[in-house]
Protein backbone atom coordinates (compact mmCIF):
# COMPACT_ATOMS: atom_id res chain seq x y z
CA UNK A 1 0.00 0.00 0.00
CA UNK A 2 2.86 2.35 0.89
CA UNK A 3 4.53 1.59 -2.44
CA UNK A 4 1.33 2.45 -4.33
CA UNK A 5 0.97 5.69 -2.37
CA UNK A 6 4.58 6.66 -3.07
CA UNK A 7 4.00 6.03 -6.78
CA UNK A 8 0.87 8.16 -6.73
CA UNK A 9 2.67 10.93 -4.85
CA UNK A 10 5.56 10.78 -7.31
CA UNK A 11 3.20 11.02 -10.29
CA UNK A 12 1.32 13.90 -8.66
CA UNK A 13 4.59 15.70 -7.90
CA UNK A 14 5.68 15.33 -11.55
CA UNK A 15 2.36 16.70 -12.77
CA UNK A 16 2.47 19.70 -10.39
CA UNK A 17 6.09 20.48 -11.31
CA UNK A 18 5.33 20.17 -15.02
CA UNK A 19 2.25 22.40 -14.74
CA UNK A 20 4.14 25.02 -12.70
CA UNK A 21 6.99 25.01 -15.20
CA UNK A 22 4.59 25.41 -18.13
CA UNK A 23 2.80 28.30 -16.40
CA UNK A 24 6.11 30.05 -15.80
CA UNK A 25 7.18 29.59 -19.41
CA UNK A 26 3.82 30.83 -20.66
CA UNK A 27 3.98 33.91 -18.42
CA UNK A 28 7.45 34.71 -19.83
CA UNK A 29 6.18 34.06 -23.37
CA UNK A 30 8.68 31.19 -23.62
CA UNK A 31 6.24 28.46 -24.58
CA UNK A 32 4.38 27.84 -27.84
CA UNK A 33 1.75 25.15 -28.34
CA UNK A 34 1.45 24.49 -32.07
CA UNK A 35 -1.51 22.65 -33.55
CA UNK A 36 -0.68 20.85 -36.81
CA UNK A 37 -3.95 20.23 -38.61
CA UNK A 38 -4.94 19.01 -42.02
CA UNK A 39 -6.90 16.34 -43.77
CA UNK A 40 -5.84 12.88 -44.85
CA UNK A 41 -2.96 12.87 -47.36
CA UNK A 42 -2.09 16.52 -46.66
CA UNK A 43 1.31 15.50 -45.29
CA UNK A 44 1.07 16.16 -41.53
CA UNK A 45 3.51 13.40 -40.53
CA UNK A 46 6.06 14.45 -43.13
CA UNK A 47 5.67 18.08 -42.06
CA UNK A 48 6.30 17.44 -38.36
CA UNK A 49 9.18 15.09 -39.12
CA UNK A 50 10.82 17.70 -41.33
CA UNK A 51 10.13 20.62 -38.97
CA UNK A 52 11.80 18.81 -36.08
CA UNK A 53 14.61 17.68 -38.38
CA UNK A 54 15.32 21.24 -39.57
CA UNK A 55 15.60 22.56 -36.02
CA UNK A 56 17.71 19.79 -34.48
CA UNK A 57 20.02 19.66 -37.54
CA UNK A 58 20.25 23.37 -38.34
CA UNK A 59 23.51 24.01 -40.16
CA UNK A 60 23.74 20.49 -41.61
CA UNK A 61 21.80 21.01 -44.83
CA UNK A 62 19.96 23.70 -46.74
CA UNK A 63 20.26 26.91 -44.65
CA UNK A 64 17.14 28.33 -43.04
CA UNK A 65 17.80 31.69 -44.65
CA UNK A 66 14.39 33.26 -43.97
CA UNK A 67 14.34 32.22 -40.30
CA UNK A 68 15.63 35.39 -38.61
CA UNK A 69 17.10 33.72 -35.53
CA UNK A 70 19.31 31.66 -37.86
CA UNK A 71 19.98 34.45 -40.35
CA UNK A 72 21.09 36.79 -37.54
CA UNK A 73 23.27 34.13 -35.90
CA UNK A 74 21.20 34.01 -32.70
CA UNK A 75 19.96 30.42 -33.07
CA UNK A 76 22.14 28.20 -30.85
CA UNK A 77 20.59 24.73 -30.94
CA UNK A 78 17.42 22.69 -30.52
CA UNK A 79 16.84 19.30 -28.97
CA UNK A 80 13.98 16.97 -28.18
CA UNK A 81 12.92 16.89 -24.53
CA UNK A 82 10.25 14.85 -22.68
CA UNK A 83 6.71 15.93 -23.54
CA UNK A 84 4.55 17.34 -20.72
CA UNK A 85 1.47 15.18 -21.31
CA UNK A 86 2.38 11.59 -20.49
CA UNK A 87 -1.02 10.26 -21.60
CA UNK A 88 -0.54 11.22 -25.24
CA UNK A 89 1.45 9.06 -27.63
CA UNK A 90 4.91 10.35 -28.48
CA UNK A 91 5.25 11.47 -32.08
CA UNK A 92 7.52 8.81 -33.56
CA UNK A 93 10.16 11.03 -35.11
CA UNK A 94 12.82 8.30 -35.02
CA UNK A 95 10.65 5.85 -36.99
CA UNK A 96 9.97 8.51 -39.62
CA UNK A 97 13.65 9.33 -40.02
CA UNK A 98 14.49 5.61 -40.15
CA UNK A 99 12.15 5.14 -43.13
CA UNK A 100 13.65 8.18 -44.88
CA UNK A 101 17.12 6.78 -44.22
CA UNK A 102 16.57 3.36 -45.81
CA UNK A 103 18.46 2.39 -48.95
CA UNK A 104 15.15 2.79 -50.79
CA UNK A 105 13.64 5.59 -48.67
CA UNK A 106 9.94 5.49 -47.80
CA UNK A 107 7.50 8.08 -46.51
CA UNK A 108 6.80 8.04 -42.75
CA UNK A 109 3.66 6.24 -41.64
CA UNK A 110 0.58 8.53 -41.74
CA UNK A 111 -1.20 9.83 -38.65
CA UNK A 112 -3.46 7.25 -37.00
CA UNK A 113 -3.99 8.86 -33.61
CA UNK A 114 -3.11 11.93 -31.57
CA UNK A 115 0.59 12.41 -30.83
CA UNK A 116 2.91 15.06 -29.45
CA UNK A 117 6.57 16.06 -29.40
CA UNK A 118 8.37 18.81 -27.44
CA UNK A 119 11.47 20.73 -28.47
CA UNK A 120 13.67 23.05 -26.45
CA UNK A 121 15.08 25.80 -28.66
CA UNK A 122 18.11 27.64 -27.28
CA UNK A 123 18.83 31.10 -28.67
CA UNK A 124 20.41 34.46 -27.87
CA UNK A 125 17.72 37.06 -27.06
CA UNK A 126 17.94 40.40 -28.81
CA UNK A 127 14.94 42.65 -28.30
CA UNK A 128 13.03 41.13 -25.39
CA UNK A 129 13.45 41.76 -21.67
CA UNK A 130 15.03 38.30 -21.42
CA UNK A 131 18.37 39.65 -22.68
CA UNK A 132 18.81 41.55 -19.43
CA UNK A 133 18.42 38.37 -17.41
CA UNK A 134 20.51 35.88 -19.39
CA UNK A 135 22.94 35.52 -22.26
CA UNK A 136 20.81 32.63 -23.55
CA UNK A 137 17.11 31.84 -23.49
CA UNK A 138 15.04 28.72 -24.20
CA UNK A 139 11.73 28.51 -26.05
CA UNK A 140 9.70 25.35 -25.49
CA UNK A 141 7.74 24.21 -28.52
CA UNK A 142 4.98 21.62 -28.17
CA UNK A 143 3.84 20.20 -31.51
CA UNK A 144 0.56 18.28 -31.47
CA UNK A 145 -0.64 16.15 -34.36
CA UNK A 146 -4.21 15.00 -34.97
CA UNK A 147 -5.90 12.93 -37.66
CA UNK A 148 -7.75 15.45 -39.79
CA UNK A 149 -10.82 13.19 -39.84
CA UNK A 150 -11.14 13.54 -36.06
CA UNK A 151 -11.17 17.32 -36.35
CA UNK A 152 -14.14 17.20 -38.71
CA UNK A 153 -16.21 15.65 -35.90
CA UNK A 154 -15.95 18.74 -33.70
CA UNK A 155 -18.99 20.54 -35.22
CA UNK A 156 -21.06 17.57 -33.99
CA UNK A 157 -20.76 19.05 -30.50
CA UNK A 158 -23.35 21.66 -31.55
CA UNK A 159 -25.74 19.15 -33.13
CA UNK A 160 -28.18 16.61 -31.74
CA UNK A 161 -28.77 13.35 -33.58
CA UNK A 162 -31.61 14.69 -35.70
CA UNK A 163 -29.65 17.82 -36.74
CA UNK A 164 -26.61 15.73 -37.62
CA UNK A 165 -28.76 13.29 -39.61
CA UNK A 166 -30.28 16.15 -41.60
CA UNK A 167 -26.83 17.52 -42.40
CA UNK A 168 -25.57 14.09 -43.48
CA UNK A 169 -28.72 13.55 -45.57
CA UNK A 170 -28.08 16.83 -47.37
CA UNK A 171 -24.61 15.56 -48.27
CA UNK A 172 -25.65 12.01 -49.14
CA UNK A 173 -28.42 13.13 -51.49
CA UNK A 174 -26.16 15.54 -53.41
CA UNK A 175 -23.72 14.60 -56.14
CA UNK A 176 -21.16 13.16 -56.31
CA UNK A 177 -22.10 11.30 -53.10
CA UNK A 178 -25.61 10.26 -54.13
CA UNK A 179 -24.46 7.90 -56.90
CA UNK A 180 -22.60 5.88 -54.24
CA UNK A 181 -25.20 6.32 -51.46
CA UNK A 182 -28.44 5.51 -53.29
CA UNK A 183 -28.45 1.80 -52.43
CA UNK A 184 -27.62 2.50 -48.78
CA UNK A 185 -30.41 5.10 -48.50
CA UNK A 186 -32.94 2.67 -49.99
CA UNK A 187 -31.87 0.01 -47.51
CA UNK A 188 -32.39 2.37 -44.56
CA UNK A 189 -35.78 3.42 -45.97
CA UNK A 190 -36.96 -0.22 -45.94
CA UNK A 191 -36.27 -0.57 -42.20
CA UNK A 192 -39.06 0.19 -39.74
CA UNK A 193 -37.30 2.88 -37.68
CA UNK A 194 -39.59 2.43 -34.66
CA UNK A 195 -39.55 -1.37 -34.32
CA UNK A 196 -36.87 -3.43 -32.60
CA UNK A 197 -33.87 -3.87 -34.89
CA UNK A 198 -31.16 -5.50 -32.78
CA UNK A 199 -27.48 -4.73 -32.33
CA UNK A 200 -26.24 -7.17 -34.97
CA UNK A 201 -28.28 -5.61 -37.79
CA UNK A 202 -27.27 -2.11 -36.70
CA UNK A 203 -23.62 -3.17 -36.68
CA UNK A 204 -23.98 -4.46 -40.25
CA UNK A 205 -25.63 -1.22 -41.32
CA UNK A 206 -22.86 0.83 -39.69
CA UNK A 207 -20.30 -1.30 -41.52
CA UNK A 208 -21.97 -0.47 -44.84
CA UNK A 209 -21.98 3.22 -43.95
CA UNK A 210 -18.30 3.04 -43.07
CA UNK A 211 -17.54 1.41 -46.41
CA UNK A 212 -19.42 4.29 -48.05
CA UNK A 213 -17.28 6.84 -46.22
CA UNK A 214 -14.11 5.04 -47.31
CA UNK A 215 -15.24 5.18 -50.93
CA UNK A 216 -15.84 8.90 -50.60
CA UNK A 217 -12.33 9.32 -49.26
CA UNK A 218 -10.38 7.05 -51.59
CA UNK A 219 -12.41 6.98 -54.82
CA UNK A 220 -13.81 10.51 -54.92
CA UNK A 221 -11.13 12.28 -52.87
CA UNK A 222 -13.74 14.04 -50.74
CA UNK A 223 -12.82 15.74 -47.48
CA UNK A 224 -15.99 16.03 -45.36
CA UNK A 225 -16.20 12.60 -43.74
CA UNK A 226 -18.33 12.15 -40.60
CA UNK A 227 -17.98 10.52 -38.18
CA UNK A 228 -14.22 10.65 -38.66
CA UNK A 229 -13.47 7.80 -36.31
CA UNK A 230 -15.48 5.45 -38.51
CA UNK A 231 -12.54 5.40 -40.93
CA UNK A 232 -9.83 5.98 -38.28
CA UNK A 233 -11.26 4.30 -35.18
CA UNK A 234 -8.09 4.13 -33.09
CA UNK A 235 -8.67 2.31 -29.80
CA UNK A 236 -12.44 2.19 -30.44
CA UNK A 237 -12.19 -0.33 -33.29
CA UNK A 238 -15.23 -2.60 -33.18
CA UNK A 239 -16.89 -0.82 -30.23
CA UNK A 240 -20.69 -0.30 -30.31
CA UNK A 241 -20.09 3.44 -29.88
CA UNK A 242 -18.95 3.45 -33.52
CA UNK A 243 -22.03 1.59 -34.72
CA UNK A 244 -24.70 4.09 -35.71
CA UNK A 245 -25.85 5.72 -38.95
CA UNK A 246 -27.69 8.90 -39.93
CA UNK A 247 -31.47 8.56 -40.32
CA UNK A 248 -32.60 10.44 -43.45
CA UNK A 249 -36.37 10.32 -42.92
CA UNK A 250 -37.12 12.27 -39.76
CA UNK A 251 -39.67 14.34 -41.69
CA UNK A 252 -41.88 11.22 -41.84
CA UNK A 253 -41.97 10.81 -38.06
CA UNK A 254 -43.79 12.79 -35.38
CA UNK A 255 -42.37 13.53 -31.94
CA UNK A 256 -44.93 11.10 -30.56
CA UNK A 257 -43.71 8.36 -32.92
CA UNK A 258 -40.15 8.81 -31.74
CA UNK A 259 -41.17 8.95 -28.09
CA UNK A 260 -43.06 5.64 -28.40
CA UNK A 261 -40.34 3.86 -30.40
CA UNK A 262 -38.83 0.62 -29.08
CA UNK A 263 -35.56 1.20 -27.23
CA UNK A 264 -33.90 -1.30 -29.59
CA UNK A 265 -35.24 0.48 -32.69
CA UNK A 266 -33.07 2.12 -35.33
CA UNK A 267 -33.76 5.71 -34.24
CA UNK A 268 -33.43 5.03 -30.51
CA UNK A 269 -30.21 3.02 -30.72
CA UNK A 270 -28.62 5.44 -33.18
CA UNK A 271 -29.63 8.44 -31.10
CA UNK A 272 -28.19 6.94 -27.91
CA UNK A 273 -24.92 5.95 -29.58
CA UNK A 274 -24.59 9.27 -31.37
CA UNK A 275 -24.96 11.13 -28.07
CA UNK A 276 -22.42 8.87 -26.41
CA UNK A 277 -20.01 9.33 -29.32
CA UNK A 278 -20.49 13.10 -29.29
CA UNK A 279 -20.09 13.51 -25.52
CA UNK A 280 -17.65 10.76 -24.51
CA UNK A 281 -15.32 10.82 -27.53
CA UNK A 282 -15.64 14.11 -29.41
CA UNK A 283 -16.35 16.26 -26.35
CA UNK A 284 -13.55 14.71 -24.33
CA UNK A 285 -11.17 15.14 -27.26
CA UNK A 286 -12.04 18.84 -27.48
CA UNK A 287 -11.73 19.56 -23.75
CA UNK A 288 -8.43 17.75 -23.34
CA UNK A 289 -6.58 19.07 -26.36
CA UNK A 290 -8.11 22.20 -27.83
CA UNK A 291 -7.91 24.79 -25.07
CA UNK A 292 -4.20 25.56 -25.00
CA UNK A 293 -3.16 26.21 -28.59
CA UNK A 294 -1.24 29.40 -29.44
CA UNK A 295 -0.41 28.85 -33.09
CA UNK A 296 -1.90 26.74 -35.84
CA UNK A 297 -0.88 25.50 -39.25
CA UNK A 298 -3.48 24.05 -41.60
CA UNK A 299 -2.02 21.83 -44.31
CA UNK A 300 -4.04 21.40 -47.49
CA UNK A 301 -3.45 19.24 -50.54
CA UNK A 302 -4.85 21.32 -53.40
CA UNK A 303 -3.38 19.10 -56.12
CA UNK A 304 -5.49 16.00 -55.60
CA UNK A 305 -8.76 17.94 -56.11
CA UNK A 306 -7.37 19.16 -59.44
CA UNK A 307 -7.39 15.52 -60.45
CA UNK A 308 -10.74 14.64 -58.83
CA UNK A 309 -12.82 17.51 -60.14
CA UNK A 310 -14.78 20.60 -59.02
CA UNK A 311 -16.85 18.85 -56.32
CA UNK A 312 -13.64 17.84 -54.56
CA UNK A 313 -12.67 21.49 -54.36
CA UNK A 314 -16.02 22.45 -52.88
CA UNK A 315 -15.65 19.68 -50.31
CA UNK A 316 -12.12 20.79 -49.39
CA UNK A 317 -13.35 24.34 -48.85
CA UNK A 318 -16.18 23.13 -46.62
CA UNK A 319 -13.88 20.84 -44.64
CA UNK A 320 -11.40 23.63 -43.87
CA UNK A 321 -14.26 25.87 -42.72
CA UNK A 322 -15.52 23.11 -40.40
CA UNK A 323 -12.06 22.62 -38.90
CA UNK A 324 -11.51 26.32 -38.26
CA UNK A 325 -14.88 26.76 -36.57
CA UNK A 326 -13.70 24.50 -33.78
CA UNK A 327 -10.59 26.42 -32.77
CA UNK A 328 -10.52 29.38 -30.43
CA UNK A 329 -9.10 32.42 -32.17
CA UNK A 330 -8.31 35.86 -30.85
CA UNK A 331 -5.44 38.13 -29.91
CA UNK A 332 -3.29 36.74 -27.13
CA UNK A 333 -1.94 38.64 -24.13
CA UNK A 334 -0.20 37.51 -20.95
CA UNK A 335 -3.42 36.87 -18.98
CA UNK A 336 -4.99 34.94 -21.84
CA UNK A 337 -1.82 32.91 -22.26
CA UNK A 338 -2.08 31.81 -18.62
CA UNK A 339 -5.80 31.27 -18.24
CA UNK A 340 -7.56 31.30 -21.62
CA UNK A 341 -5.07 30.90 -24.48
CA UNK A 342 -6.12 31.89 -27.97
CA UNK A 343 -4.67 31.13 -31.38
CA UNK A 344 -3.21 34.42 -32.61
CA UNK A 345 -1.36 33.24 -35.72
CA UNK A 346 -2.44 30.79 -38.37
CA UNK A 347 -0.56 29.60 -41.41
CA UNK A 348 -2.29 28.03 -44.39
CA UNK A 349 0.09 25.80 -46.32
CA UNK A 350 -0.48 24.31 -49.75
CA UNK A 351 1.59 21.15 -49.51
CA UNK A 352 3.48 19.13 -52.13
CA UNK A 353 4.85 22.19 -53.92
CA UNK A 354 7.61 19.93 -55.25
CA UNK A 355 4.97 18.06 -57.30
CA UNK A 356 4.64 21.05 -59.63
CA UNK A 357 7.27 23.21 -61.31
CA UNK A 358 8.53 26.25 -59.41
CA UNK A 359 6.78 28.70 -61.75
CA UNK A 360 3.46 27.28 -60.48
CA UNK A 361 4.13 27.84 -56.76
CA UNK A 362 2.52 31.28 -56.69
CA UNK A 363 -0.57 29.86 -58.37
CA UNK A 364 -0.72 27.15 -55.69
CA UNK A 365 -0.65 29.83 -52.99
CA UNK A 366 -3.31 31.92 -54.71
CA UNK A 367 -5.50 28.86 -55.27
CA UNK A 368 -5.42 27.96 -51.58
CA UNK A 369 -6.31 31.55 -50.71
CA UNK A 370 -9.36 31.16 -52.93
CA UNK A 371 -10.32 27.95 -51.09
CA UNK A 372 -10.10 29.61 -47.66
CA UNK A 373 -11.34 33.07 -48.56
CA UNK A 374 -14.55 32.90 -46.50
CA UNK A 375 -12.83 31.65 -43.36
CA UNK A 376 -9.97 34.11 -43.85
CA UNK A 377 -12.33 37.08 -43.90
CA UNK A 378 -13.75 36.07 -40.53
CA UNK A 379 -10.27 35.73 -39.05
CA UNK A 380 -9.19 39.07 -40.49
CA UNK A 381 -12.13 40.67 -38.73
CA UNK A 382 -10.83 39.27 -35.42
CA UNK A 383 -7.34 40.62 -36.06
CA UNK A 384 -5.62 37.25 -36.44
CA UNK A 385 -2.23 37.28 -38.20
CA UNK A 386 -2.37 34.97 -41.20
CA UNK A 387 -0.10 33.84 -43.99
CA UNK A 388 -0.49 31.52 -46.97
CA UNK A 389 2.45 29.61 -48.46
CA UNK A 390 3.13 26.78 -50.86
CA UNK A 391 5.59 24.36 -49.27
CA UNK A 392 7.21 20.97 -49.59
CA UNK A 393 8.05 19.51 -46.19
CA UNK A 394 10.41 16.96 -47.77
CA UNK A 395 11.38 17.80 -51.34
CA UNK A 396 11.23 14.68 -53.49
CA UNK A 397 11.76 16.01 -57.03
CA UNK A 398 14.37 17.97 -58.94
CA UNK A 399 13.60 20.97 -61.13
CA UNK A 400 14.92 21.15 -64.66
CA UNK A 401 14.34 22.35 -68.23
CA UNK A 402 13.37 20.45 -71.37
CA UNK A 403 12.73 21.38 -74.99
CA UNK A 404 9.30 20.70 -76.49
CA UNK A 405 8.39 21.77 -80.04
CA UNK A 406 11.26 24.22 -80.05
CA UNK A 407 10.32 25.78 -76.69
CA UNK A 408 12.01 25.39 -73.33
CA UNK A 409 9.65 24.07 -70.64
CA UNK A 410 10.17 23.67 -66.88
CA UNK A 411 9.99 20.01 -65.86
CA UNK A 412 10.24 17.77 -62.81
CA UNK A 413 12.38 14.70 -62.33
CA UNK A 414 11.51 12.17 -59.67
CA UNK A 415 10.83 8.54 -58.79
CA UNK A 416 7.20 7.40 -59.06
CA UNK A 417 5.67 6.12 -55.84
CA UNK A 418 3.78 3.29 -57.53
CA UNK A 419 6.55 1.64 -59.57
CA UNK A 420 9.92 3.27 -58.68
CA UNK A 421 10.35 4.45 -62.27
CA UNK A 422 12.39 7.63 -62.63
CA UNK A 423 10.49 10.02 -64.89
CA UNK A 424 10.75 13.57 -66.21
CA UNK A 425 7.52 15.43 -66.87
CA UNK A 426 5.67 18.71 -66.93
CA UNK A 427 2.72 18.06 -64.60
CA UNK A 428 0.63 20.92 -65.92
CA UNK A 429 -0.45 24.39 -64.87
CA UNK A 430 -2.13 25.13 -61.56
CA UNK A 431 -5.07 27.56 -61.82
CA UNK A 432 -4.75 30.69 -59.71
CA UNK A 433 -8.51 30.64 -59.03
CA UNK A 434 -11.05 28.00 -58.12
CA UNK A 435 -11.32 26.22 -61.47
CA UNK A 436 -14.50 26.37 -63.50
CA UNK A 437 -15.92 23.08 -64.85
CA UNK A 438 -14.37 23.92 -68.23
CA UNK A 439 -10.90 23.67 -66.66
CA UNK A 440 -11.32 19.96 -66.09
CA UNK A 441 -12.45 19.29 -69.64
CA UNK A 442 -9.87 21.49 -71.34
CA UNK A 443 -6.82 20.81 -69.16
CA UNK A 444 -5.05 17.66 -68.13
CA UNK A 445 -3.33 17.97 -64.79
CA UNK A 446 -0.84 15.11 -64.54
CA UNK A 447 -0.56 14.76 -60.76
CA UNK A 448 1.81 11.92 -59.90
CA UNK A 449 2.93 10.91 -56.42
CA UNK A 450 6.69 10.58 -55.92
CA UNK A 451 8.95 8.75 -53.50
CA UNK A 452 11.60 10.53 -51.41
CA UNK A 453 14.59 11.37 -53.61
CA UNK A 454 17.45 9.83 -51.64
CA UNK A 455 18.29 8.39 -48.25
CA UNK A 456 18.99 11.01 -45.58
CA UNK A 457 21.06 10.44 -42.45
CA UNK A 458 19.32 11.32 -39.16
CA UNK A 459 21.95 14.01 -38.53
CA UNK A 460 21.38 15.65 -41.91
CA UNK A 461 18.70 18.24 -42.63
CA UNK A 462 16.02 17.11 -45.06
CA UNK A 463 15.57 18.95 -48.37
CA UNK A 464 12.53 21.23 -48.23
CA UNK A 465 10.78 24.18 -49.83
CA UNK A 466 9.99 27.22 -47.62
CA UNK A 467 10.06 25.57 -44.20
CA UNK A 468 12.31 28.44 -43.10
CA UNK A 469 9.45 30.84 -43.90
CA UNK A 470 7.09 28.59 -41.95
CA UNK A 471 9.38 28.74 -38.92
CA UNK A 472 9.75 32.50 -39.17
CA UNK A 473 6.01 33.11 -39.24
CA UNK A 474 5.14 30.64 -36.46
CA UNK A 475 8.10 31.23 -34.12
CA UNK A 476 10.04 34.28 -35.28
CA UNK A 477 8.36 36.76 -32.88
CA UNK A 478 9.08 34.44 -29.94
CA UNK A 479 12.83 34.28 -30.65
CA UNK A 480 13.63 37.98 -30.48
Amino acid sequence: MAIINRKKLSALKHKVQSTASDLLNRSLDQHVNLAVTGLSQSGKTAFITSLVNQLVNEGHGKPLSFFNAVHEGRFIAAKRVPQPNLQISRFDYDAGMAKLGEEEPLWPEPTRSISQIRLAIRYTPQDSMLKYASQMSTLYLDITDYPGEWLLDLPMLKQNYRQWSEYMTELLTSEPRFAFAEAFLKKVEQIDPLAALGEKKLAELAQEYTALLLRYRHELGLSVIQPGRFILPGEHQGAPILQFVPFPFFDRLSEQDISNADQQSLVKMCEARYQEYRDAIVGKFYKQHFVNFDRQIILADCLTPLTNGPMAFNDLQQAIALIMESFSYGKSNILRRLFAPKIDRILFAATKADHVTSDQHQNMTTLLEQVIIKAKKLLSFDGIKMKTLSIASIQCTEQGKSEYQGKELPVLKGKRLDNNQVITLFPGSVPAKLPQPSFFSQNTFNYIQFKPMQAVDEHQALPHIRLDQVLQFLLGDKLK
